[in-house]
């Protein structure tokens, strides 16, 4: 079903294609074609509820100024069977449309009919989506970078499946090569020091106290059963009950942040499956891999990067870059139409290589698309926040969920675009004032439930949007939440295929601003019936969209705070 926003604006379409032909028929404007013009919201409210440029891209092929092209235009539109009230030329040629108020009244009872499926469109029309996040290491436990990317992509996530995509959340685990070789060194002498015995800690071993709890439950299990095993086995053993118990541990955590995941993909796979060997062989067919000092390199500065890439070690061991070519062959191979990647920033120089490798492997490299997001930092008492006791090293997901709560983490990290530096104060996510943007948004979808709790005292029901005259919405509070309602499918399909998923959480939060602008203003429940009828049904809409808005963020809607 299309929205009310799209409806009004193809009705607008038509008329200004149909003014621009019936111009030409009549000798006024002569050109071959019409140019793929825009209708758009102008910035500035006095610039009218659309505008377009039509005007301005004829130009050229009319051999007229634009505002005389745009002239033209407005004296052939026949506005019947549209809600426009009177057309404007503003600036070099833009034709400006003011609309009646009326037209907005359209979305409530749309909004009563599809309840929480609002929003939803079909701008993605079934095209499969991977959306590949987190993905941190399983070597220890979850820090801010891997926060922010997992409430990033569970949104983005939830952003496409709403607009028509089918999206597939993944888990890339990186249980192969140095990490894990590093892990294995730090287990076993966390474990052999357990026992009592003097080993030196490996220099570049995980020093994190979660490393020490691993090894002490595993004792408590199993004693000391590894002491007397060969070097090599007893590493293997030690890192196998490791990776299970810390890759449950991300798991919980995660699922606690929200965030469930359709695909566990292994990297180890990659390796045991012959791909990366596979993929190499590829390339060095098609003449994008040589040989240099003992090492196999990718020629990475064939597709704009500053310098060839190593893909095999002298030591014969694959590097990680190959195993993404591989992870992203695979990808491509599972009949994704688009992948999406996110990533920190610390990976933002191998963005043009994979690419690259993606280019060369005859896959199109803009079918990927790889968000990079910026440092958190946390603010406490005014103050940055570096050391967590349960870590030794930084502040974990579970050390802040256990602070602020799931939904305040969540919404403060989806807040700002990905590729802007976050600063996370934790004191105001943690107050309960209009300052704090998630209490804000949530105290607005309760204030609603508070007035629906003294209806139903009063022995009052919500009526239907049929039975109510809603043209009595007509102060400028009212007109004003239902036309920010009006946005709400437009808002989820650009910050879907934008990848932009602070865009709802700055809608979210003008929303509920308007609705606290509304309540403050006017009484809903008052003694005239046809008005609070009509106030009601606007309402319960207003409710409808702060809830889904805040469930795709993953945050909660309570029902009273």
């Amino acid at each position: 079903m299309k929205s009310v926003l799209e409806s009004v604006k193809g009705q607008i379409i038509v008329a200004i294609r149909q003014a621009a032909e019936k111009a030409k028929t009549e000798g006024k404007l002569n050109y071959d074609s019409l140019p793929e013009f825009v209708l758009e919201v102008p910035r500035e409210k006095e610039h009218g509820d659309f505008a377009t440029n039509i005007a301005m891209l004829l130009a050229r092929q009319a051999k007229m100024p634009p505002r005389q092209v745009a002239e033209i235009i407005n004296s052939h539109i026949d506005p019947e069977g549209t809600w426009v009230a009177r057309i404007e030329i503003a600036g070099p040629g833009f034709i400006n449309f003011y609309l009646n108020s009326d037209w907005v009244y359209e979305v409530l009872p749309q909004i009563e009919e599809q309840g929480d499926r609002y929003g939803n469109s079909d701008a993605g029309q079934g095209k499969k989506v991977q959306v590949e996040f987190v993905s941190a290491n399983p070597t220890g436990l979850l820090h801010m970078g891997n926060a922010r990317g997992a409430a990033l992509g569970d949104t983005i996530a939830n952003l496409l499946q709403a607009a028509g995509f089918t999206v597939t959340r993944e888990f890339y685990i990186n249980d192969a090569g140095n990490q894990i070789e590093n892990l294995g060194k730090s287990l076993e002498a966390r474990y052999l020091q357990q026992l009592g015995q003097d080993v030196v800690f490996p220099e570049d071993g995980y020093h994190g106290q979660d490393i020490i709890d691993t090894v002490k439950r595993l004792i408590e299990r199993d004693g000391d059963k590894y002491l007397g095993m060969d070097t090599a086995l007893r590493r293997e053993l030690l890192i196998q009950y490791a990776l299970e118990e810390k890759l449950q541990a991300i798991k919980n955590t995660l699922r606690e942040f929200g965030v469930e995941y359709d695909v566990w993909f292994s990297e180890q796979s990659l390796h045991d499956s012959g791909a990366i060997d596979a993929v190499l062989e590829e390339l060095r067919a098609k003449a994008y891999i040589y040989e240099s000092e003992g090492a196999v390199w990718f020629k990475t500065t064939e597709f704009g990067d500053e310098k060839d890439e190593v893909v095999v070690r002298s030591n014969g061991i694959p590097t990680y870059f190959a195993a993404d070519i591989a992870y992203h062959k695979n990808k491509f191979d599972r009949g994704f139409a688009w992948i999406i990647n996110i990533w920190g920033a610390d990976h933002h120089g191998h963005v043009k290589r994979l690419k690259g490798a993606m280019k060369a492997l005859g896959y199109d490299p803009d079918r990927l698309d790889i968000v990079i997001m910026q440092l958190v930092r946390l603010f406490k008492g005014g103050e940055i926040i570096r050391m967590s006791k349960r870590s030794g090293e930084f502040v974990t997901l579970e050390d802040l969920m256990a602070e602020v709560g799931k939904d305040a983490a969540r919404y403060f990290f989806v807040m700002r675009s990905p590729d802007s530096h976050l600063d996370f104060d934790m004191d105001l996510a943690k107050s309960q004032s209009a300052e704090n943007p998630v209490y804000y948004i949530q105290y607005a979808h309760a204030r609603i439930c508070s007035i629906f709790r003294q209806l139903k005292e009063k022995g009052g029901t919500i009526p239907r949007a049929g039975d109510c005259n809603l043209m009595l919405l007509k102060e400028t509070a009212e007109l004003e939440l239902i036309r920010k309602i009006v946005d709400f499918p437009h808002e989820i399909a650009e910050a879907a295929v934008n990848l932009e998923p602070h865009r709802i959480a700055r809608y979210a939060h003008e929303l509920a601003g308007l609705f606290h602008v509304f309540y403050n203003s006017h009484r809903v429940i008052t003694d005239e019936p046809d008005l609070q009828n009509a106030r009601l049904v606007l309402v319960k809409c207003t409710q409808t969209v702060v809830r889904r808005a805040l469930h795709l963020m993953g945050l909660t809607a309570p029902e009273s705070m």
